[in-house]
């Protein structure tokens, strides 16, 4: 039995909710109260586990638990994210680079390792782990990259979020009318939800004078759970479980 989510509209949402989420969150914990990248990475990851171990261990697709692990990845990865481009002094650039070569290390090995790398197949403890590994690092490489649209590349969080949603567009336009690989199309629009999501978190909580709408991280953190709160809520009402041809997005 699948333990995942179909992929529709519905699920996009979620996903954009809980990567913003991550980013203000783990700001909130990082830099707000005062922690620390360092330890706040080894504190959220250790969260991530958690969440990981429990999911591996369940039966069948939970919504709260999946999307708890989502969200415990999104918060690891912008605090290790944080780390290394600012704490260890690699820049956005070459963190973005090392996260994407470690990204694509993962899914090479999954090709040679499984064969298939459809994400509506995912049964077995291997072929989960390696699903959840490469959304760790996905998550982690969407944050160094909008870090480095918001930060580096002088469009600011309000241009970093129209080319990133203009991209995803190509991408939706590209799933319907076009032959790529389905498998392909969900790996790059999932990193490139993360920056999205990092954009629009810096939007919301950065102060006007740095070209954010000033909730602060503790305001735009509690509006996002709220929001993701009621998705997961409305999903679980509507829960009816995954089927293979149900997943547009996701195929081989």
């Amino acid at each position: 039995m699948s333990k995942l989510p179909q992929i529709t509209l519905t699920f996009w949402i979620m996903k954009i909710c809980a990567t913003t989420l991550g980013e203000t969150a783990g700001d909130l914990l990082s830099m707000t109260l005062h922690v620390g990248y360092a330890i706040s990475s080894l504190l959220l990851i250790s969260i991530f586990l958690g969440t990981l171990i429990t999911q591996l261990c369940a039966k069948k697709y939970n919504p709260a638990l999946y999307w708890l692990v989502i969200l415990s990845t999104s918060t690891a990865g912008t605090t290790m994210s944080d780390f290394m481009d600012r704490t260890l002094g690699l820049g956005y650039m070459t963190g973005s680079a090392i996260l994407l070569s470690i990204l694509l290390l993962i899914f090479a090995f999954w090709h040679f390792a499984v064969g298939s790398m459809s994400v509506t197949g995912i049964r077995g403890f291997k072929v989960e782990l390696l699903y959840w590994v490469a959304i760790l690092f996905s998550n982690t490489l969407g944050t160094a990259l909008g870090d480095f649209l918001a930060d580096d590349s002088g469009l600011g969080f309000g241009g970093g979020a129209l080319l990133i949603g203009s991209l995803l567009l190509v991408l939706i336009a590209a799933t319907y009318f076009t032959k790529l690989s389905r498998v392909l199309l969900f790996w790059v629009a999932f990193v490139l939800t993360r920056p999205f999501g990092a954009t629009l978190g810096d939007l919301l909580s950065k102060p006007h004078i740095k070209g954010g709408l000033n909730f602060g991280t503790v305001g735009s953190s509690c509006v996002l759970a709220v929001i993701l709160g009621g998705l997961i809520w409305f999903t679980l009402k509507n829960h009816v479980e995954t089927s293979p041809e149900a997943v547009p997005l996701a195929m081989d």
